[in-house]
């Protein structure tokens, strides 16, 4: 055994140093027995990750969805066995044979840490920077919650937020963009752990950056403290003990480790993404002092990091301070309880506007607005803001106030103009529990916010995402605005709704089926420019496509989405003045359509007849709906700068170019 490594274990004793390397060996056993994985980091990261859940972490095993725990979030989810070694010896359902199936087909020990998918996450990570990202948005739920709904002697809301990341994280730029944030709201209780190994997967930290880390996040309004051997767990402790004081700002502790530690490889890019081999972990325990067989916990560890007691009379003392506040303030706490079980009103589609055939058009944006106002008013856990375009977006909750220091009670958040920090936070705001974020930019922006869009649907989170100036037809500002390929990259993502409704009633359907969606994030695809009202039909929106108008022994049908469905009616027209019958199909979401049954699709679209499918964006995801002999009339360039009645015109959304369109097909 090394001086260095005798000296660290020589600074813990007893049950703490033999958990510690405990987490460590079932950590490259794991990797070992699958062939894959990361050992490096939860080698080094083990000391921290122990004192974190030992000594501070509020959780509960046997009830993992417990409201009043703190939340952990291992951002840097490579080093996923060290929070699944953690799960199994805290007494989560994580037996060792899933450890030992680490990475295999059907176990809860997936490559890298999966929200649903195991009990006791409380986030999905991977993607650096995104994990840290969220737990701003985790700080801020709390931070909100407790202000609207804690009182005197009733701290219902009094949870603290840990992650631990690596240099990739704070390297990522959503992480500068979250803890910009996260220093502007002064979110004390909010505290990161560095695993500052000064190694990354290529090279020494030093070969990619120079700045002073500690003084950007000064900058940013964030405590700083500094731990120089991460393997004292004394010294660890009162850092994060010093951390817990500070409610006025969060917390970056730099934990000055050792990749690989004990390995022939430690301190090496080497120890960050491979099997140590059977001689590096031969060598690595024998460094350790670490005698037993694989995957072995022994009988002290057991005893000593089991956390079901400890944490069943945690939540036993919450839920008895609870069954005071249900006394003590029963409209509050009902409220608060539909909020966590996301209940909705009953007779929800009462609370929304209804706007008659005939009426004034407007944007989609803009009933989107009042439509948010008015469930804003039944739906207490409505809240969100924008990218710095709230007055476009039109996200804001008139009456809801400013999420701001002091004022944490405000349902309006402005993000800045950070849209993937703004998503991010949403997801966090989300897993947090009972909130429902919504958040807000133009369209074209959504590759900004793309990621973090992507993990609200892997998480299964009910985020609304309000993309409003959809297509070319936002007109002057040209083609670095107008969003083209947007919609196709958002309909590609698994598990979320991308709807895109033709008028008012239409966007207060699809606000509805937001709300109503429990798996998976939706997008609003909202217009700028005014859209006639058509007939309410809250039933067929919610089919993913309806029949908006009819013909007898119609020739063709003509589907569309947004704008260009009061285009496909007008189009019917000049058909039928031609003697040609046209169906008139809108399809607000593919998504939802799809999963309808073939009886219902083959109502709106009835085979046999040929289709033309009219969208002011990229062409491809049409041609599932329309066939090889069908047409799509869609954009295959970049919009220009010009009047919206201009460009549709001049790209071929217009009703000679449908008429003729049809004709050539038939």
């Amino acid at each position: 055994m090394s001086t260095s490594t005798e000296q660290a274990i020589g600074q813990t004793s007893g049950a703490a140093q033999l958990s510690i390397n405990t987490i460590r060996t079932l950590s490259i056993d794991a990797v070992q027995k699958a062939n894959s994985g990361h050992p490096g980091a939860p080698l080094g990261a083990a000391p921290m990750a122990y004192v974190v859940w030992q000594d501070f972490l509020r959780h509960n095993p046997k009830n993992p969805e417990w409201a009043g725990r703190d939340r952990f979030v291992l951002s840097a989810g490579h080093a996923s066995m060290l929070i699944y070694s953690l799960l199994h010896l805290t007494g989560y359902d994580m037996p060792l044979e899933d450890l030992k199936n680490f990475r295999q087909w059907g176990s809860k020990t997936p490559g890298h840490p999966e929200f649903f998918h195991t009990k006791g996450l409380d986030a999905t990570t991977g993607p650096l920077g995104q994990g840290a990202a969220m737990t701003v948005g985790m700080a801020m739920a709390e931070h909100h919650l407790a202000a609207r709904y804690n009182r005197d002697g009733f701290p219902v809301f009094d949870n603290y937020v840990y992650s631990i990341m690596g240099d990739g994280d704070l390297q990522e730029g959503v992480n500068h963009e979250s803890a910009a944030l996260a220093g502007h709201l002064k979110l004390g209780k909010l505290i990161w752990l560095h695993d500052d190994n000064h190694v990354q997967l290529d090279t020494a930290t030093d070969k990619a950056e120079s700045e002073d880390t500690s003084e950007r996040y000064r900058a940013y309004g964030w405590e700083v403290l500094q731990v120089e051997d991460g393997n004292n767990v004394g010294e660890i402790r009162a850092a994060i003990e010093q951390a817990k004081t500070n409610k006025d700002q969060p917390t970056l502790i730099h934990v000055r480790t050792i990749i690989g530690y004990g390995s022939p490889r430690a301190g090496t890019s080497k120890a960050h993404g491979e099997p140590l081999g059977a001689e590096g972990v031969a060598a690595t325990k024998a460094a350790l002092g670490w005698e037993y067989p694989p995957f072995t916990v022994p009988e002290e560890v057991k005893a000593h990091m089991d956390a079901t007691a400890r944490g069943a009379e945690q939540e036993g003392q919450w839920n008895e301070m609870m069954a005071g506040y249900h006394a003590a303030y029963p409209e509050l706490a009902a409220e608060l309880d539909a909020m966590l079980s996301r209940e909705l009103p009953a007779n929800l589609a009462d609370a929304l506007p209804n706007y008659e055939v005939g009426g004034k058009a407007s944007g989609t944006r803009v009933s989107s607005g009042e439509i948010i106002n008015a469930l804003a008013k039944v739906v207490p856990g409505l809240m969100g803001g924008s990218a710095d375009l709230s007055g476009s977006t039109k996200t804001t909750i008139t009456d809801g106030g400013t999420l701001e220091p002091g004022h944490y009670e405000g349902r309006n958040v402005y993000f800045g103009v950070r849209e993937f920090g703004m998503a991010a936070a949403a997801n966090g705001l989300s897993l947090f529990g009972g909130l429902r974020p919504l958040v807000g930019t133009f369209l074209v922006f959504a590759d900004y916010l793309k990621p973090a869009f992507r993990l609200s649907a892997l998480q299964m989170q009910p985020v609304t995402y309000v993309l409003t100036h959809d297509s070319i037809g936002l007109g002057e500002d040209g083609p670095t605005h107008q969003p083209i390929e947007q919609l196709a990259m958002l309909r590609s993502v698994p598990g979320a709704h991308v709807i895109r409704p033709a008028d008012a009633n239409e966007t207060a359907a699809a606000w509805l089926m937001a709300l109503e969606y429990g798996k998976g994030p939706t997008a609003l695809i909202l217009s700028r420019q005014d859209l006639p009202i058509l007939p309410r039909n809250h039933a067929g929106v919610k089919k993913g496509a309806y029949v908006l108008r009819d013909a007898d022994n119609a020739q063709i049908i003509l589907v569309a989405s947004g704008s260009e469905v009061a285009l496909a009616l007008s189009s019917a027209d000049a058909l039928a003045a031609e003697g040609i019958g046209a169906r008139v199909v809108s399809m607000p979401c593919m998504e939802v359509f799809r999963a309808q049954d073939r009886s219902y699709r083959d109502s709106v679209l009835t085979p046999g007849v040929k289709r033309v499918a009219i969208e002011a964006a990229t062409k491809q995801p049409w041609y599932e709906w329309v066939g090889l002999d069908g047409a799509v009339i869609g954009m295959d360039t970049f919009g220009a700068s010009a009047p919206a009645p201009i460009l549709f015109e001049k790209f071929g959304f217009s009703v000679p170019n449908v008429v003729k369109t049809v004709k050539g097909l038939l």
